[in-house]
């Protein structure tokens, strides 16, 4: 087989490479294009380093190109995936710090809150002009794989208004799995059925089986709560299970900024979280992980590279879903994952434009969902609240509307928990002033944003958040990866 993958946001190095070396597990794609593209030559420079390394060690004769010309790249592509970051960490930075000066502790900020919003902001924008390229120079019938955040907002976008066959693609599904699997006792993750739906970030266990045996609430709960290290890295998920009778995908710390119960107060937040790791709540967990990771590529790249010399391995090959959709969808060999598109009556109980999570299988006619999926009732009410924030954030990132943007933070479900309408109302002018340069549909809205910010009397703080680490040097890396090798 032969035809062209590009890759947007290539620069996202580690990523690229996972999906490069997945794709090429599959043995029909040797012959396969990957054209990368970036607005870094310095990052595309470094991941084309690796990835033309791993060919030549696997004596393949995979095609791989590079270039800041994203129309170039995107010419003549069958797929296109994006795993963009608009305004990169400068301007995630600020979806963090300006709403820490209004009580908005956030562990991520990059589905909804104040920052997911405004990432979204950004990113929409972006998202359209890729989808123009696509149907201009792409393969006629080309799919868009969209592994961005925020990805309800960005697949909402490119469906509805990009005009472009899209599919979202996230991992949550698959890691709330393993630890659902492991709490269990089973011998390998196979042993383990489930059904999983919702929407990105909200997905719920609402069906699992173990050997064939039905799992229900009571002994899930058990498990976990038994369990040395979820029992404590996943206290909220566990209250969440507890009250609403389902496990949710998505990690302690996503969850938490997605509810208006448990981040609302500064002492309530040390509470339910974790600090063993990022993903568990610590404040700003996940701008901290993402500089020490871009920082630690920067300074071990030799190391990234001499690891390119290994030979591809089938047997490692992740989970993550494009390798798999892509060789479902060009051999027919059958691959069920959990999808995110345009609801269309797949889940009952959610509105019919809404971009969902849920089950799906591919072949060689697409991506085929399994419909008439209805959600326990609580479920749905908190995937509700999020919905209609994402469907307000669209709306107001394609129109530059700044009063319909206000609206959308001012409905966030803890936003709301915390912040005043005034305090909200300021809190986005802020945003939008900082952000400018990445917001060209509110250009106009930004000279009276900056008007009023400057007669404002609304008062906020200087505030670390309940819970901030200090981004780690190279050298306490090297002494934290050192540790846990001798420990090891």
């Amino acid at each position: 087989m032969s035809f062209k993958i590009a890759i947007i946001g290539a620069g996202s190095v580690g990523f690229t490479k996972k999906l490069f070396t997945d794709i090429l597990c599959v043995p029909e794609f040797k012959d396969i294009e990957f054209a990368l593209t970036d607005l870094s030559e310095h990052n595309l420079q470094m991941i084309k380093a690796i990835l033309d390394k791993i060919v030549e060690s696997n004596k393949l004769p995979t095609k791989v190109t590079a270039t800041t010309n994203r129309r170039e790249a995107i010419a003549g592509a069958r797929y296109i995936i994006s795993c963009v970051r608009v305004g990169g960490l400068e301007a995630y930075a600020d979806d963090i710090r300006i709403p820490l000066k209004y009580g908005i502790d956030q562990c991520v900020g990059d589905t909804i809150c104040a920052g997911g919003i405004l990432y979204g902001q950004r990113n929409i924008p972006v998202i359209l002009d890729f989808c123009k390229d696509i149907r201009e120079l792409a393969e006629p019938g080309a799919k868009f794989l969209n592994y961005a955040n925020p990805m309800a907002m960005n697949t909402w976008a490119a469906i509805e208004y990009g005009k472009v066959d899209t599919v979202g693609l996230c991992h949550g599904v698959q890691h709330g799995a393993e630890q659902i699997a492991e709490v269990l006792g089973a011998k390998s993750q196979s042993e383990l059925d489930y059904i999983c739906s919702g929407i990105n970030h909200q997905t719920w266990f609402i069906d699992l089986k173990l050997n064939g045996r039905k799992i229900g609430k009571e002994e899930l709960v058990a498990a976990f709560e038994a369990h040395p290290v979820f029992s404590q890295q996943e206290k909220l998920r566990i209250d969440v299970l507890k009250r609403f009778g389902v496990y949710s995908t998505e990690s302690n710390g996503h969850l938490s900024e997605y509810l208006p119960w448990y981040r609302k107060r500064p002492d309530e937040i040390t509470k339910w979280i974790d600090m063993s790791d990022w993903i568990h709540g610590e404040t700003g967990g996940y701008l901290r992980h993402s500089t020490e990771t871009r920082n630690w590529f920067e300074t071990e790249f030799p190391q990234f590279l001499a690891s390119a010399e290994k030979p591809i391995d089938p047997a490692k090959r992740s989970n993550e879903h494009a390798s798999h959709i892509l060789e479902a969808l060009e051999t027919g060999r059958v691959y069920r994952g959990h999808f995110n598109v345009k609801n269309n009556g797949v889940i009952t109980n959610l509105p019919s434009d809404a971009i969902i999570e849920s089950p799906g299988f591919v072949d060689r006619f697409g991506i085929n969902m399994v419909s008439g999926i209805t959600i326990p009732e609580a479920c749905a009410a908190t995937c509700m609240a999020s919905i209609n924030v994402q469907r307000m954030s669209v709306h107001a990132a394609i129109s530059g509307d700044i009063d319909l943007l206000k609206l959308a933070v001012l409905h966030d479900p803890l936003v709301g928990a915390v912040s005043t309408p005034e305090e909200v109302w300021q809190m986005v002018d802020e945003m939008v002033v900082a952000q400018a340069r990445w917001l060209p549909q509110y250009a106009d809205a930004v000279p009276a944003a900056k008007e009023r910010l400057a007669n404002s009397k609304v008062k906020t703080k200087e505030w670390a958040g309940a819970a901030r680490r200090n981004v780690r040097s190279i050298e306490e890396l090297r002494a934290e990866k050192a540790a846990l090798k001798q420990a090891v």
